[in-house]
């Protein structure tokens, strides 16, 4: 049995990136969100925050979705 190490490792790191990365872009929806609730408590308008957060969601859901199509694939 040989294990190939590097190849281990890439994928490690991608997949360690790549969770980041998504968290950190849900995470950013959420705050988006939660401006846009301040905004409107407030008597503002914040169609900037709400666009980027649905902007946010949307980049995680077709992350998601790229995902399941590899596994199927």
């Amino acid at each position: 049995m040989h294990i190939d190490w590097a190849a281990l490792g890439s994928v490690f790191g991608v997949s360690l990136i790549v969770t980041v990365a998504l968290v950190g872009a849900f995470t950013l929806g959420i705050a988006g969100l939660s401006r846009r609730e301040s905004a409107s408590a407030q008597g503002n308008s914040a169609l900037l925050a709400t666009t980027g957060a649905y902007a946010c969601f949307t980049a995680c859901a077709a992350a998601v979705a790229y995902g399941i199509y590899l596994i199927v694939a």
